[in-house]
């Protein structure tokens, strides 16, 4: 009797930490207009066998909860990274004022989630009048307009830490597609089939496709970038931003990747 209860607690306790395995790993929901499940990892065994049962429960749970875990996550996250940045924000601010006149920090008009506009905070590495002549154009790795300095402060990405207080705000996520001006929305939605569901989910300080693909300069490269953008989007989930967090900052110290 008692090896049988033995037994039994034994598969029990096994089942539990399935149940708790396949929750953590199934923490996947995107931030749809939908309560359907559409960008679910595709069907597979084992979707199969949690698609019932205790563990489907664990599964839809975990799923209905990911944006409530996700802006948990965004706070922590974004709380810690902006106490630890000030220094480094207040340092590169002295030197932007020192090297070029007019204000350290600059505020743009990006789009959010839904299409909603908002104010996006960076630290200023070109000119005051860098689109004066141009209008609003894509910047390039080498451009002429940046200021001194400026290529180490882009390159190190700590022109993006004052994008923080965005996160706080409720207005970004840690991890998203990166948030683009409302001109360029509007033109890349006409040109680039799909473009527009990056606007499904919350814009991010950095993605996968910043990690993953070089600076953007032509309409190619943002066509590149945008399949980056829309696979996270279909298998987000707790792992994968936590992956992502973690290459941003290996790509930071490297000096590579996109922005």
């Amino acid at each position: 009797m008692k090896k049988i209860k033995h037994h039994f607690n034994f598969v029990v306790f096994f089942a539990v930490v399935i149940a708790f395995v396949f929750a953590v790993l199934n923490l996947c929901y995107a931030q749809t207009n939908t309560p359907s499940y559409t960008h679910a990892p595709e069907p597979s065994t084992i979707l199969l066998l949690t698609s019932t049962g205790l563990f489907g429960w664990l599964v839809r749970f975990a799923r209905r909860r990911f944006l409530e875990f996700k802006r948990f996550f965004d706070i922590l996250v974004g709380s810690f990274g902006f106490v630890l940045s000030l220094p480094i924000i207040a340092v590169a601010a002295i030197v932007i004022k020192i090297v070029s006149p007019g204000p350290a920090f600059y505020k743009q008009e990006r789009s959010g989630l839904d299409g909603k506009t908002f104010y996006i905070y960076k630290l200023r590495t070109m000119r005051l009048d860098a689109e004066k002549l141009t209008g609003p154009v894509w910047a390039k790795l080498d451009d002429p307009r940046i200021i001194k300095f400026g290529k180490i402060i882009r390159k190190a990405r700590i022109d993006e830490l004052p994008q923080f207080y965005n996160v706080l705000r409720g207005e970004m996520s840690i991890v998203g597609p990166r948030p683009e001006r409302p001109i360029f929305v509007k033109k890349l939605s006409k040109e680039i089939r799909g473009y527009e569901k990056r606007l499904e989910v919350k814009p991010g300080i950095t993605g996968l496709a910043q990690v993953r693909h070089k600076y953007d300069e032509t309409l190619q490269d943002v066509k590149k970038k945008i399949k980056y953008d829309l696979l996270y989007i279909r298998k987000m989930c707790l792992l994968v931003d936590m992956r992502i967090l973690f290459q941003t900052i290996l790509v930071a110290a490297l000096g590579k990747g996109a922005r």
